[in-house]
Formats: C-alpha cells, structure tokens, sequence
C-alpha cells in the first residue's frame, strides 16, 4: 500500500521537479516507510532514486513506500524490468501474485524479490492489458513504457485504491489524492456545481468522473489508459471489466451457499498474505463477523487475530456485546474505542483535511477512530467488511427493489407481502415509505418526485439555493435509475459501480492511510461478485425479507447463529442527531460565519437550515462542506 503521483509533459514543455517533491511530501502519510523518484525524457536514460534531479524530463514519477510485503530494498519503486524497458508506480496489492508468478515462472521468467510489485511488473510485460482481469487485488498503478513512448495508468475493478488526475499548462497530472493536484500550477480550486448538488441533496460523491473541484477528475475503475508520450492528446480510458446485469447461475439456494463459502474462505485467505501484522475492523454484524470467523477458519488455532472495534454510547446503536460474542467466539484479542461529540468537534477539521471532500456522516469518524486504535497497536493491516451490504442486498432499500422486480414481473401480491414483512424489521423505514422506494424504481423519471414527496424527499430541500443550481446548469434530478425486470440485481449493480461503494471506498481508503495503514476488503472480488450477481433474486433477499439470505446460509456453522440470525441494520453508527444537538453551539457558529455566507449553494438562516436539513442530513452536510470550503479554501 502507498502512494502514487505523477506529471507528463507535452512536447516542449517540461514537467515540474519542484511539484514533484511537494506531491510525495503530501502523500507521505500513505507511505513512510520510503520513497523513490523517476525521471525521463526521450533518447535519454532513466533517472530513479530516492531524490529527485533538476534536469530535463518529459515524465516524472514519485512513490511513497508502505511497506507490506517483501520487506527489503528489493521492493522499492519505481521498479523497472531488468532491460529496462517498463518502469513500474503501484499502489496496493496484487493477493494471488504467488500464483501468478508461478504461471511467469513456467515461461522463463526470474524473479529477484518475493513481494507482488515485481509480480506485476512482470505481467504487464508478459501479457500487456490481458493482465488486468487476472489480477485479484486493489490498484492503481502506472506503467512507464521507453520502447513504445507509451505511459499506462489503471486502476482495479471496484475502484478500492484511488487514482485522480488533472490537466493544466500542457501537464498530465496524476496521484493518489487530491492535494497533490491542488498544488498544481493552472488547478483551480473552483468548487464543481453537480457533484456539490448530488452531494448536498443526496449524500453521493463519488459516483462519476467528477470530483467537487471542476478541474480534477477520478479515473475510473476497471479501466486503463495508454498514453502517447510522443503527442499526448488527454485520457481516453477504456473499460476491461464489468458486471454483468442478464448473467443467470441457475442454482438452488444450498447450491449457492456451498459454493459461496468456498469463494469466500478462498478470499479470506488471500487477504491475509502479508509479512506484518494483520488486525480487522470489527462491528459486530454479519460481515465484520465473517470475516473474523473466517480468519479462524483458514489461518488455524495459531493465528492471532486483533480485532478493532467502535462502541457507541447509546444503547439503540450500541453492538458491544455482538462484538464479545464474536471475540470469544474466534479467540480473538480485541480492543475498543469511544468517542464523544467534542471529540469530532477537536477533529473535524483534521478529518476533513484527510478525506479530501466532504463525507455523509458522522459515522466516518468512528472509523478514523478504529484505524487509530489499530495504528496504536501497530498494526499495518486491516481486514474490513467493505462492499458486503451492495454485494449482497444489506440495505433497507433492497428490500424495495426486490419488491419493485416482483410487482414488474406481475407478482403484485408477493411484493405488497414482501413491503409488509420488510416495513416490520428494526430500524426500517415502515411500509409505507418502503412502498414509496418501491414505486420510485417503477414510475418514469417525471413521476419520481411524486413518489419522492410521499416520504419527505424534495429534490430542491427549502435550504438549498436552487437558483445557484439552475443558473450554473444544474438540474435537480435523482442519482438512482433501475431498469429491467431484475430490479435487485440492476440496483446491486449500481450501488457497487455508483451510490454507495465508491464513497464508502474513499471513506476507507483515506481514514485508513490518514494512519499509514492498509485496509482490505475481502467481498470485493470479481469473482465473488460475479457468482453473488448472477444468482437468482431470492437468494440475496428472500420472500420474508430476510437479506444476504444466501450468505447468511454460506456461514452457518462457522459464524455463531445469533448473529446470523439478527436482523437489525447498525455497522458503526454513530449518535448523530443527539451529536448534533449538543453540538449545537458550535453548529451555529460555523453556518452563521463569513465562510459559510461564502458558500452561495446554501440558503436561510443557520436555524433554519439546520432544523429543515436534520431529516435528511442536510445540516451534518452543510457543517461538512461549509468546514470543507475553509480547509481548502474553494471558489464558490
């Protein structure tokens, strides 16, 4: 795990040895363990080592280095082949590189280190592109080819390691985070208008190209790009894998279960390959219990699993006690963190800085705050139950899609059951407003504002300014569109490619790194979810509302039935509306101050926008962008 940035020149024009220096100075906490430059220009030689140098360049690369795997200087980066042809920048981890150097060294190939980084190196010069849905892991690299002229950037399927890129000046840039390219000469800091509604009025930033700067972009996810050094023209991505929406496994549901758990425990112990210490994230629900469970269930009686958990100090959220039952269940050390309002309110300006962009709740800080406690034990390794709940239908929403494919398949009575079922589960929305998500992934785009209204969703809250919004272009309109008779599985698909995982990857990535520690994600693998996807709907939510109903089935015997068996929805919450109230004071203080006054996306009064936002997040967002717009200091 580390971080990546670097800057391509047009001809004639050279790159910026000093914005080198500052990129890796702003990416070292992803990677202090070491570092290395590169640099090249045509007819030239390649210039690496652990300074930058003043001459001149059409390419210049810098690597922070957090040492996982191999950890000798035979791991360092940029690394380059032996004839010195490709020159490697990589960020993550590549978990079945044993495999696949295995398959290398079948064709001839000698390998000098013992980590995944050379691995890589040598597929790409092995296979080219073919490579990339070989590889099981997380990444985001760029691949430096003098023979061709010809840079390549990629990144991994579900979007886990981050990549942003940003052009200015006849200058390519690219890196791991956002400051790098902000300290960019040409790079605005001019705020991007739809990516700050969508953020705003539905809680998404992360689900296109778009980043809330207008001038920088994410690259995609299960895509890669080759550039032409000779005449750069920009990025032109190509896609190298998708899901699939019309696959069809036609399976029983103990079928899928069987086959699922091997799946699954083949990933765990993928995961686990490291040479430092490996912890997990632990809540307490079925997913964070899983992967605990199934720690044991690879790695033996000998493996010593640490577990990291958030308590909440309120009893309706509090899973303390699912968190011990699954401690004594794995024979697990655990170790466990609070925190207070005031806490957040000592470090929200630290965790804006680190996220990069506003974030949705306060639920991310009890997630920073399990990485620090991780980080105090010095743990380097994070196992963490990331992309389960769109994987799998872990949401209240899902229930709703589920019931919106029957009732479009002509199975009204099963969903209107289904709605009833589902409206009794703790902490659901009722049925009412179960029915209204149903219905608004049946009616047309005109006609969901109607269904919108049922449960109190304007899609122009009183305390936006939608005049701002309007004369910038900005239409008001939903994020979410399914189509198709299966709406579960188009819905599935969505929140992992759009709604849901990619900000929740931000989240994690960053809150993780902010602590110099990898944190990996064992449900997202093509694999797993091709199988999970390609399963009928009633394996993932069943006729009883019962959701990841086929998982739950893959684990029994190895995660205890009691936890299995709930069926209530928390992961890390945290008390936001009780924190919000005592933070009161303070919330005022920042929305009534010259800087949110700055911020012309927001309208009415401090007291007003935060009564009228708490229904839908709307003050916590406020808070957060107005916090953000000073930390970064954004035109408006």
């Amino acid at each position: 795990m580390c971080g990546i940035a670097g800057l391509v020149a047009e001809p004639g024009v050279d790159v910026d040895a000093a914005w080198l220096t500052t990129a890796a100075a702003a990416l070292a906490h992803r990677g202090p363990d070491d570092r290395g430059y590169l640099q090249w220009a045509p007819g030239g030689a390649v210039r690496s080592g652990r300074q930058p140098d003043g001459a001149r360049a059409i390419v210049a690369m810098a690597h922070r280095r957090l040492s996982i795997l191999d950890l000798s200087d035979t791991g360092w980066q940029p690394m380059s082949t032996p004839d010195g042809r490709y020159h490697l920048l990589f960020n993550g981890e590549i978990y079945n590189y044993v495999e696949l150097r295995s398959d290398l060294e079948a064709t001839g190939r000698r390998f000098h280190s013992t980590g995944d980084t050379e691995v890589l190196l040598a597929a790409w010069a092995a296979w080219g592109p073919q490579c990339l849905p070989r590889l099981v892991g997380m990444f985001a690299f760029a691949v430096l080819d003098t023979e061709a002229q010809r840079l390549l950037l990629a990144r991994d399927p579900f979007g886990i390691k981050p990549l942003f890129f940003a052009e200015a000046g006849g200058r390519l840039a690219f890196a791991s985070e956002i400051a790098p390219l902000l300290a960019l000469p040409g790079i605005s800091r001019r705020a991007a208008p739809g990516p700050v509604y969508d953020y705003l009025r539905h809680g998404v930033i992360d689900h296109d190209g778009s980043s809330l700067f207008a001038d920088i972009r994410r690259f995609p996810p299960a895509h890669y790009a080759e550039i032409d050094l000779r005449s750069p023209t920009g990025l032109e991505p190509r896609r190298y894998w998708r899901l699939a929406p019309d696959a069809h496994l036609d399976l029983s549901r103990a079928q899928g279960a069987s086959r699922l758990r091997e799946l699954f425990l083949e990933s765990v112990r993928l995961h686990l390959r490291s040479d430092v210490k490996v912890g997990t994230a632990l809540s307490g629900g079925i997913d964070s219990s899983a992967i605990v469970l199934a720690m044991r269930e690879v790695g033996g009686s000998a493996l010593d699993i640490r577990t990291f958990s958030w308590v909440a100090d309120a009893p309706e959220i509090d899973e303390e006690r699912w968190v011990d039952l699954v401690v004594d269940e794995a024979g697990a050390v655990a170790a466990k963190v609070r925190a207070a309002a005031s806490d957040l309110v000592a470090d929200l300006d630290r965790l804006i800085e680190v996220q990069g962009e506003p974030f949705l709740s306060t639920s991310i800080y009890a997630q920073y705050r399990v990485f620090g406690l991780a980080a105090a034990a010095g743990v380097k390794v994070m196992l963490d139950g990331q992309g389960a709940d769109e994987l799998l239908g872990g949401y209240r929403g899902h229930l709703a899609a589920r019931a919106a494919g029957l009732a479009r398949r002509g199975r009204a009575l099963a969903a209107v059951r289904l709605l009833a079922r589902g409206g009794r589960l703790p902490g659901a929305i009722g049925t009412r407003g179960l029915a209204a998500r149903a219905g608004a992934r049946l009616l047309p785009d005109p006609f969901h504002g109607v269904a919108r209204r049922l449960v109190g969703e304007e899609l122009v809250p009183a305390w936006l300014n939608g005049d701002w919004f309007a004369e910038r272009g900005v239409a008001a309109r939903p994020v979410r569109t399914s189509t198709g008779p299966a709406v579960l599985r188009s819905t599935l698909i969505e929140d992992l490619a759009r709604t849901s995982l990619p900000a929740l990857l931000r989240y994690e990535d960053r809150n993780s790194m902010a602590w110099s520690i990898e944190s990996r994600v064992p449900f997202l693998t093509t694999a797993l979810a091709e199988f999970v996807l390609a399963l009928p709907e009633e394996h993932i939510v069943d006729d009883r509302a019962t959701s990841k109903a086929v998982f739950r089935d893959a684990m029994r015997g190895i995660v205890p039935d009691a936890v299995l068996d709930r069926r209530d929805k928390i992961g890390f919450a945290t008390p936001e509306r009780t924190w919000m109230t005592s933070m009161a004071p303070w919330v005022k203080e920042v929305l009534g101050s010259e800087e949110a006054r700055s911020v012309t996306p927001l309208r009415l009064g401090r007291e007003r926008l935060l009564a009228e936002g708490r229904g839908e997040g709307g003050g916590w967002r406020a808070v957060n962008l107005v916090r953000w717009s000073e930390r970064f200091g954004v035109e408006w």
